[in-house]
């Protein structure tokens, strides 16, 4: 389906000089009394390569439809992520670079989505919040106050987030996996 270019959004998958691109940034322009325009910022879905781009409303677009479907991530082979579809049980791998940095928070047996386009796998999805457990993180220091100020705390998985202070080692906490920010306490 065509659109126009002002109607491209983050997080679209959009065919682009005859290549699949997801949308990570877009802001839309209006300069003075120009008509105004999309200042887009794309990576290539297969190089990860990224470029920006200004599209305007006369601009036509079109959309790729996506099939998104639930996997369950069971281990990591070498440089690949073995999925297995919660459905019928079949197994499919998957490069680690697709997930990026966010590798992280994968847990085993953690169920993530999968946009797939024409049978390949385009992008996993992890859920928005993990619970973590710390394994090292400062004491408290006498006089700072919760509201202000955080302090550095590690996770069992590796993964280093700022926390208040009264975490403590051995404590479960919910992180964002989007920008690693502490959520709150995990009370289970």
């Amino acid at each position: 389906m065509k659109i126009g270019g002002t109607q491209v959004r983050m997080g679209m998958i959009v065919e682009y000089e005859k290549k699949l691109w997801l949308v990570v940034k877009h802001e839309i322009r209006t300069p003075g009394n120009l008509s105004s325009f999309n200042q887009v910022e794309m990576r290539d879905i297969k190089t990860g390569t990224k470029t920006n781009t200004r599209l305007g409303q006369s601009d036509m677009i079109e959309t790729v439809r996506i099939d998104r479907k639930k996997y369950q991530y069971l281990y990591a082979e070498d440089d690949n992520l073995v999925l297995m579809d919660n459905e019928n049980y079949e197994q499919i791998h998957i490069k680690k670079a697709m997930i990026g940095d966010a590798i992280i928070y994968l847990q085993d047996g953690m169920t993530v989505d999968v946009e797939i386009y024409e049978g390949q796998p385009l992008t996993i999805a992890l859920p928005e919040q993990v619970t973590l457990e710390i394994i090292e993180t400062e004491p408290v220091v006498k006089g700072q106050t919760a509201s202000g100020s955080y302090k550095p705390a590690k996770t069992a998985n590796g993964a280093r987030v700022m926390v208040p202070p009264f975490i403590n080692t051995g404590d479960k906490i919910i992180v964002n996996t989007a920008d690693s920010t502490y959520v709150g306490r995990d009370n289970k």
